[in-house]
């Protein structure tokens, strides 16, 4: 049985849209992983952090076979493999990888809550998620993502597209 899953991805360290491709086609080479979709890429303004450099984010699209706990056990490996260290909540990183949206899953354990627990509140995510999936519905909130991104408040969360090729 296969899944969609959406996964956000942002980098603010180095070659930071390099970074995300690289991440993109590291995930779609994975065995029980196909990327079917990609969002713009945006540069974005940090957000609860003071003093980052802007980062660079999309999301992708995937069609899976992994179990939920797998794809996250795979995410990880590569954002280490990639150079990512977690020192602390928020700091700057080479790749972040985060599953957005698993099928129409609502998990709440220590290791992942999915959906997303901050996503509704985050501008960087809802804009490249709305180009993939604006009619998606939130399985907690009730609500699309369309509608979620009408909602958010407009404050210090500046999204660019970023012109590519």
């Amino acid at each position: 049985m296969t899944e969609t899953g959406y996964i956000g991805i942002g980098s603010n360290l180095g070659d930071k849209l390099n970074n995300c491709l690289k991440a993109i086609d590291l995930i779609d080479r994975t065995p029980g992983c196909n990327v079917v979709a990609r969002s713009h890429f945006f540069k974005t303004e940090p957000v609860g952090v003071e003093g980052q450099d802007w980062y660079v984010n999309c999301v992708i699209s995937l069609s899976t076979c992994l179990s939920v706990q797998n794809l996250l056990k795979v995410l990880q490996a590569l954002e280490a493999g990639m150079g990512r260290k977690r020192k602390k909540k928020w700091a700057s990183r080479t790749i972040d990888m985060d599953i957005l949206f698993f099928g129409e899953s609502v998990i709440n354990r220590k290791d992942l809550i999915i959906p997303h627990p901050l996503m509704h509140l985050r501008r960087f995510a809802l804009v490249p998620m709305a180009q993939l999936a604006p009619d998606l519905r939130h399985p907690v909130f009730g609500k699309t993502i369309a509608e979620l991104l009408d909602l958010l408040a407009d404050e210090k969360q500046t999204v660019i597209r970023l012109e590519e090729g």
